[in-house]
This record gives C-alpha cells, structure tokens and sequence, in this order.
C-alpha cells in the first residue's frame, strides 16, 4: 500500500514538472484557423482594401456594451524541429445584437500594408442568439519575433464611435524556446577553452541551423561589435563543429560572435573575460613636450581616474583637483611633471587600480641630489629642463608622517645647470620637501638628513687619532737627535783625553799626525734636512760620511 502511494505522488509530481516546463514555452498549433462560440457559424472572408465609411449607430450600441473583453497572444506552428512560425493570436467577446452581423479584425506592423479579415455570422445563428454574449479567435495573422503590431477590431456594418484598437509586441529572440526553433532567432549556441599561454580559444558550437554554414569571429564589444581579424567559417557538413583563435589580449570586451551563414542572422556573443577589468589600466601616454598625461580606454567601462602620489608605504594619496570620470573615450591631464612617485588611479565600482607609467625614470625633469660633507649633508637641484621649484624645510612629526614646514624658498634652475640649495647651516635634524611650481600636477619630494649629533662623535674620533699619531712622530725624532748628540760629546771626550796622553807620552815633541788634525773638525757636524756632513775644507781629501735619520 505504501508503495502505491509513492508511485502515485511521484507520477504527480512527474505531471507537474512535465506541466511547468511545458508552460514556459509557447502554445503549439497544427493549423491557423477561425473559431466562434458554440452555436454560432462564422465565414472567414478577405477584408476590404479601402474601409466603408462608419454609419450612425443605433440607440443603446456602444463600445463598452459591445466588446467586453479583447485579448491578444503569440502561437507557434512547426513544420519541423528548427521550422517554427508565429501567430498572432486575437480573442474578442461580444455581446451580439441583432444590429451586428460580424466582425473586422485589422492588423498594421511597420512597413506592412494594412492586412484586414471580415468575419460574418450567418443569419439563423445570429438571430438565434442574439442578447448573448460570443467569442470569436483567431490566429492566422503571422507575426516575426520582436515585432510590434497595431490591432483594430470592428463591427460589420461598421459604427461610429465603435472601435477597439489595441499595441501588441511579439516575444523576443530571448526566449529559449524561440531560440531553439524559430529560423529568425537560432544563434547557435557557443562554448570554450582558453589557452592564456599559447593565447588561444578553442571554440565549439552547437545547435547551429541546419543545413547551413556558420561563422565565427573575434571582436571588442560597444554600440557595435568590432572586428579583430581572428575568424572561421565552420562548414555544415563538418562533423566536429569547432576551431581555435587567438587573441593578444584577454580584455573585458573581447568576445566570440558567431551566427549562421543567411541574410540578417541573428547574432550571438560571449565573452571569456569580461571580469579582468585589471587589464583596462594600461596604455597611458606622456608628451614631455606639451606635458600632457592621457589614456584612452580599449573597452567601455565606467570609471575615474585620479592622479596621485606614491609614497614609502605603498599607499597612493590623490592629488587635489586631479580626477575626471570616463566611460569611453579619451582623457588627459595637462601640465604634469614626470615624476617616478607621480601615479594614476583607476577606480571601478568598490575596487581600485594603480598604475606609475613614470617608474622607471625615463622621463624624468629633475632630481635633488644629496652628498656627505664631513659633517653636514649639502642637497642640489638638478632639471634637464628650465623649472621654478618650491624649497621647504620641514621636520617630520612623531605620529603620521606630516612634515611641518618650517621655511619655505623658491628655487629657479636652468638646463642641465646644477643649482646648491645653500641651506647647510639650517638642514641639521630637519627634511628637505621639494615640488616643482611651474605645473600643475606634481610630486612632493621629502628627503630627510642625518641628525648633527650622529655625525659628530665621528669627526672627533677621527681628529684623536690623526693627534695622537703626529705626537708619536715628533718624540721618535726627538730621542734620535738627542742620542746622535750624547754620543758625539762622548767621542768628543774621548780624543780630548787620548791627545793629552799623547803629548806627555812624547815629551816636548811638537809634531802632529797630520790625520789626526781631521779628526776633530770631522766631530763639528751641520743638520741639514737630517743628513749629518762634515766640513771637508779642513780634511784635504778626505771622504765624506752622511748619516740618514730614521
């Protein structure tokens, strides 16, 4: 028993779904036709090209007591799996009065001639049913996806004043079932691969029309789609429907396009990667003649775009005055100053972007150069170009990174002339913040210098020990110069004693080698520039002695 009921409430349910996915789609038909209500007989008649003029209705016939109730819909006849058309189908209740004989129903889409059908009711049904109220449909008016038709609905005779008219737009193309089975909205639908390192997007399609060839292509998506001159044909009769095309770039608005190979086929594009909007922020530009800064975006795309400066946390703080917004087309700052710490911020929705096109100094005007004198850091200007710079001292706060100015100079440089900022007296402790005021964007340039008390200790350990090796030097000297003196007295002393010996020894003699007559002048020695010489006018030809100092 239990099993039975589970049975049933799964083939309900199966009912069910069967019934939803069947409504999502349109109302299938074997043939157009004209149906009246019950009782009542109805001929299908072709409508007049020119309208009779209306007559004067009777007492008690008007619209409201007329038509109650007009109702317009979309049908679908097919001939096939892919060969489906669709119908306009119109509903109108009518109190029928034995002054009304049929119906007019009129039909006008743009371009198209007025298309009318006249609906008559045979006598005997009418009077037969007169006072009631009857239904008459119809769906035989064709219609093409998206169209927009004018309906207008009348008795026979025609009456003044009674006419029912009505707007009714057909489905769109959007439509799966529409998409699958009607010729004038089947797109084929597309899949893919992406190959990011050989560039490369594998392509295969499927539920193409029949019968018929298929084209593919690259483009970048705006108003239009734009070719980029990657494309293929897929030939019907191939029995694998796919191809390979490159791309240089994986830019948001590059999309495959495909459509069958018939006069005005629909369309249809995807688009592999339409979230790498990181690709948008390159190809910026710089005129350093004019000094202009401009970027054009590839693909359109809503943002703003600010200038701002990079400073040593990684952070890009905006410039004042310096944002513009753009969605397509071509923007430009003008007046700006190249500098490496000079950015451009991109900003889409709740992300941001940040591109430095001047990084790597290619262009850059200026640069302060900082040198080590002794004990004091000297800073120059250097510009390739003629430029007016504003020169502050400033020192750095103990929270954030603000830079109180305390002086401010302004410095005017030539080209390719080096300029001193002659600020050594005051840059001690302090940071030096440079901007360039002949523009109108620009980096504010901080550099600090050491503090006079690093420098100091440095400079006194050096004059220590350049002090204390000069007085090593004069004492060695003076030991060496005192010695050789010492010693000459004692030699001095020492022949004194031997000559006195000498004479006593001999008595009264009174002759003297003559040798020994150099011997004392030879110890009376002149200092010149450390060399000992002694006076040889006194010797006749003896040999001179010199005497190198250590």
């Amino acid at each position: 028993m239990i099993l039975w009921a589970a049975l049933l409430m799964s083939y309900c349910c199966l009912g069910m779904n069967g019934a939803a996915a069947k409504s999502t789609g349109l109302e299938r038909i074997e043939k157009c036709g004209t149906r009246c209500s019950q009782g009542l007989h109805c001929k299908t008649k072709p409508g007049y090209l020119v309208s009779p003029p209306c007559q004067n209705a009777v007492v008690g016939l008007n619209m409201s007591f007329v038509f109650h109730n007009i109702s317009l819909s979309t049908v679908m006849s097919c001939e096939g799996r892919q060969k489906c058309s669709l119908h306009l189908r119109i509903k109108t209740v009518l109190q029928l009065n034995e002054s009304i004989h049929g119906l007019s129903i009129c039909t006008v889409t743009a371009g198209m001639m007025v298309n009318c059908q006249t609906f008559s009711f045979t006598r005997s049904s009418r009077e037969r049913m007169s006072g009631l109220q009857v239904e008459v449909e119809n769906d035989c008016t064709d219609v093409s996806p998206n169209q927009q038709v004018q309906v207008m609905v009348k008795t026979v005779p025609s009456y003044c004043g009674i006419t029912w008219t009505g707007t009714y737009d057909a489905p769109q193309c959007i439509s799966k079932d529409l998409r699958r089975h009607v010729p004038e909205c089947i797109t084929g639908r597309l899949s893919y691969d992406v190959n990011p390192e050989r560039k490369e997007l594998t392509v295969s399609v499927s539920d193409m029309l029949e019968n018929h060839n298929y084209h593919l292509r690259l483009c970048y998506k705006d108003f239009i789609c734009f070719g980029t001159g990657a494309s293929a044909l897929i030939k019907k009769e191939e029995p694998v429907k796919n191809t390979t095309l490159l791309y240089s770039r994986p830019l948001p608005c590059l999309c495959i396009e495909g459509w069958s190979a018939v006069v005005d086929a629909p369309r249809v594009q995807v688009c592999p990667f339409k979230d790498r909007l990181e690709e948008l922020w390159f190809g910026a530009t710089f005129d350093p003649v004019e000094k202009i800064l401009s970027w054009e975006p590839v693909c359109p795309v809503t943002s703003v775009v600010t200038l701002c400066q990079k400073k040593e946390e990684g952070v890009c703080v905006d410039l004042p005055h310096a944002s513009q917004n753009v969605s397509r087309g071509k923007i430009t700052f003008t007046e700006v100053d190249p500098h490496p710490q000079l950015c451009i911020k991109f900003t889409a929705g709740s992300h941001s972007w940040t591109r430095c096109p001047f990084a790597d100094g290619r262009f850059q005007a200026w640069e302060m150069e900082v040198t080590r004198q002794q004990d004091h850091e000297e800073v120059r200007m250097m510009s390739q170009i003629s430029a007016t710079f504003s020169v502050g001292l400033c020192v750095k706060s103990a929270g954030p990174a603000v830079c109180q100015i305390t002086k401010t100079h302004t410095v005017h440089v030539e080209t390719n002339k080096a300029v001193g900022l002659k600020l050594a007296e005051e840059l001690c402790n302090s940071c030096v913040q440079v901007k360039r005021l002949d523009v109108k964007y620009a980096a504010t340039v901080i550099h600090c210098l050491a503090q006079c008390n690093q420098s100091s200790p440095l400079t006194a350990v050096i004059a220590s020990r350049t002090s204390g090796g000069l007085t090593w030097v004069v004492l060695l000297v003076g030991v060496c110069l005192s010695g050789l003196i010492m010693v000459t007295l004692v030699l001095h002393v020492l022949l004194t004693v031997y000559q006195k010996r000498k004479q006593k020894r001999n008595g009264n003699e009174k002759q003297i080698d003559p040798a020994l007559d150099c011997v004392v002048p030879a110890l009376q020695i002149h200092l010149l520039g450390g060399i000992l010489i002694p006076d040889s006018s006194q010797c006749g030809n003896t040999e001179k002695a010199n005497f190198i100092t250590a």
